[in-house]
């Protein structure tokens, strides 16, 4: 035993280990975690389901998905697109029946205005000299002749402003990638055929540590090799 061997501080090296015993202890430092294995997706698994693909497709940035997961990822994109189109041709028949009902407002107000003011026209001469009746009972207080109601109250629940329904906007008629984002339509989908390692075993896939090898070089394939898909065959190959 070295002089320093039951003394765990006087290593050299600060190990891994150590240093993140001491940041979790300490509650400072930058909190991280390495991914494991277990951690990392599969390359022949989906991208929505995690699990190994029955029928993969491709897209053409190299996502791949399980056919089944992905038509039912962008038929539910259809049917929002569907449920918030219906939504917004209600909201435009809506805004142009108040457009046609304020404008019918705005037109009994100027024919009913113009009515008043025909009822007030006299012919009798007005005396310049005499006293208004109407001038003399005006108070200068803010709160008479009814004018309290018209004052803004805003603690009071019953004026307060009145919250407006938000705009639904017009939705966009594409289907889009989970994972990308970019549009995605069915007909860009690439099925792709992988290779059994042995065809024979009747182990489940998801079992399997390798499970499918290079067409051509017959190599076993994992996330640490450079796959690429053949279009014209649909066949999964090293690159």
């Amino acid at each position: 035993m070295t002089r320093h061997g039951k003394n765990s501080t006087a290593s050299a090296v600060y190990s891994y280990y150590e240093k993140k015993k001491d940041a979790a202890t300490s509650g400072y430092g930058t909190l991280s975690k390495r991914l494991g294995k277990d951690s990392i997706k599969g390359f022949d698994c989906c991208c929505l389901t995690l699990q190994p693909c029955k029928e993969p497709v491709i897209t053409q940035d190299g996502y791949l998905y399980d056919r089944e997961a992905i038509l039912e990822c962008l038929l539910h994109q259809k049917k929002e697109i569907a449920r918030k189109t219906k939504e917004f041709e209600k909201q435009k028949k809506q805004q142009s029946k108040e457009q046609e009902e304020l404008a019918e407002a705005e037109h009994r107000a100027k024919v009913q205005k113009f009515e008043e003011q025909e009822r007030t026209l006299s012919s009798a001469p007005i005396d310049p000299f005499k006293k208004n009746a109407d001038a003399e009972s005006q108070s200068l207080s803010n709160m008479s002749a009814g004018k309290a109601k018209a004052l803004p109250s805003f603690w009071v629940p019953a004026m307060t402003p009145q919250a407006k329904a938000s705009l639904v906007e017009k939705p966009d008629k594409k289907t889009y990638c989970p994972m990308s984002g970019k549009p995605l339509k069915l007909k860009d989908l690439i099925p792709v055929e992988f290779t059994l390692i042995d065809e024979t075993d009747r182990t489940p896939l998801i079992a399997k540590e390798a499970r499918y090898k290079c067409a051509v070089t017959h190599d076993a394939l994992s996330n640490s090799v450079p796959c690429a898909v053949l279009k014209s065959c649909c066949y999964n190959g090293m690159r």
